[in-house]
């Protein structure tokens, strides 16, 4: 059994979603001031950012985003309609649906990626605490009990 929270655990725990809250609101904020909405970013980004290949099946990307297989298939139709990405058949199973970025999804997902990165440096310079490692330290408090 894990020992009991104290203040400074809750303290971690608040100042983290904090942070969390912040980037996730900055993220809306910005993809909607370039005509999209969070999560077709969401789905650009896992589109480009698929190990080891620049795309990736409709599956794939349904278990990146969290969400129902049919519900991915409808937000790729509407990425699709405004010509971010593409859908071929799959290479290997022509019952699957590889999903590509087009030019203009790239150029997109690359100026909104690169606002994310300087804003996680942006938080973590004014967390005074490396972001990136920041639930690491969380989990590390809360083991150790400090």
């Amino acid at each position: 059994m894990s020992s009991p929270l104290c203040k400074q655990d809750f303290e971690y725990l608040a100042d983290f979603r904090y942070r969390l809250r912040q980037f996730l609101r900055f993220s809306e904020e910005l993809a909607q001031s370039h005509g999209i909405t969070p999560l077709q970013y969401q789905l650009l980004l896992q589109v480009q950012g698929y190990p080891g290949r620049d795309w990736a099946t409709v599956a794939e990307l349904a278990e990146r985003l969290q969400s129902h297989h049919h519900s991915v298939v409808g937000l790729i139709n509407r990425c699709e309609s405004q010509q971010l990405l593409r859908k071929a058949p799959g290479r290997n199973d022509g019952r699957q649906v590889e999903i590509s970025l087009l030019p203009k999804g790239l150029e997109l997902v690359e100026k909104l990626a690169q606002a994310h990165r300087d804003e996680l440096l942006l938080l973590k310079d004014l967390a005074n605490s490396p972001s990136p490692d920041l639930l690491l330290n969380i989990q590390q408090a809360l083991k150790t009990g400090n």
